[in-house]
């Protein structure tokens, strides 16, 4: 019964994850970030994780070093793991507008979400995430 309730509620999550990105499916909007030149690709998580989770952070951690190590040395571009339960963390969060789990690209006043294709992805199709990355961050470079 235990493995029951703890498998309905695992579902609802997810449902409830893909429901809210559903609703603002990889659109650009305005965020209050420094006026810093360089793209930022942001994954919040919290401390507790399941592999896809998990995941999401290694691999988009992996496509954009492998995709953009000139950049990166040259500081054009970073990425960061944020975990939401840190206290300092509440600070940047508010300022990237990410209230739970999100991957983010952020350049200025240019903010790309891609948590649903993260989650998607991350665990099946890395290659996807990486072309969907890409996408997300060759514009804005």
């Amino acid at each position: 019964m235990k493995k029951l309730i703890y498998v309905s509620a695992f579902v609802l999550f997810v449902v409830s994850l893909f429901t809210v990105s559903a609703v603002n499916p990889q659109k650009k909007v305005s965020a209050t970030i420094s006026g810093s030149p360089k793209v930022e690709v942001y994954y919040f998580h919290f401390t507790r994780r399941c592999a896809t989770c998990q995941a999401v952070e290694t691999e988009s951690q992996k496509a954009v070093a492998s995709l953009y190590a000139k950049e990166i040395k040259a500081g054009k571009v970073k990425f960061t793991g944020v975990n939401l339960d840190n206290k300092g963390s509440e600070v940047l969060a508010k300022k990237c507008k990410a209230e739970g789990q999100a991957l983010l690209v952020i350049s200025g006043n240019k903010r790309v979400d891609l948590t649903e294709q993260g989650f998607m992805y991350a665990l099946n199709s890395p290659e996807k995430l990486k072309a969907e990355l890409k996408k997300a961050i060759d514009p804005l470079l």
